[in-house]
């Protein structure tokens, strides 16, 4: 697994995303929209054609659309706000796999189509939260907004528990 160089979180001081490229043989599948995504498009393109580009949530489009051709995937309930900037070429809206080593996982509440994916390298289980949950300043945090719905992301945060994962891969992380 390769990460892009991190970026500024507009909203949020000191806060950084990334996006994580994860190498398949079934074809590189990159996770999570953000600015690193065109500052290393000539390094990912060495390493082979992207099958996906997974958004975790609709907040992801707000850097727009990476120097890459690889088709954006999103659950069906953020498709609308991620197709404002990303050309949406496929939705989800339940638990699937995407071939045998890694699964989509529905974890609503931080927004309504908020998912996470499970990756199987072979070696580590890594699992892909998005910043509904992620490290702040050394603590994990659930990330509920004014317009999250907390039930469903009480609801999200038990399914992860229950997970087998060796590895969480926040999108968004405090600097330092």
């Amino acid at each position: 697994m390769l990460a892009t160089p991190p970026a500024k979180l507009p909203f949020l001081a000191n806060a950084q995303v990334r996006s994580f490229i994860l190498e398949r043989p079934e074809g590189n599948v990159i996770v999570y929209n953000s600015p690193g995504l065109s500052e290393a498009a000539d390094e990912i393109r060495a390493l082979g054609d992207a099958t996906h580009l997974l958004i975790n949530h609709g907040h992801e489009a707000m850097y727009g659309r990476p120097r890459l051709d690889v088709p954006v995937y999103v659950h069906e309930h953020d498709r609308a706000e991620t197709a404002t900037s990303l050309p949406v070429a496929g939705t989800f809206t339940q638990r699937q796999m995407i071939d045998d080593d890694l699964e989509v996982i529905p974890t609503p509440g931080h927004t309504p189509g908020t998912t996470s994916y499970l990756w199987d390298s072979g070696r580590h289980r890594f699992l892909f939260t998005g910043d509904s949950l992620w490290v702040e300043y050394g603590e994990w945090k659930a990330v509920v907004l004014g317009g999250s719905d907390r039930s469903a992301s009480l609801d999200s945060l038990r399914l992860i528990g229950d997970l087998d994962f060796d590895v969480l891969v926040p999108w968004a992380a405090m600097a330092g």
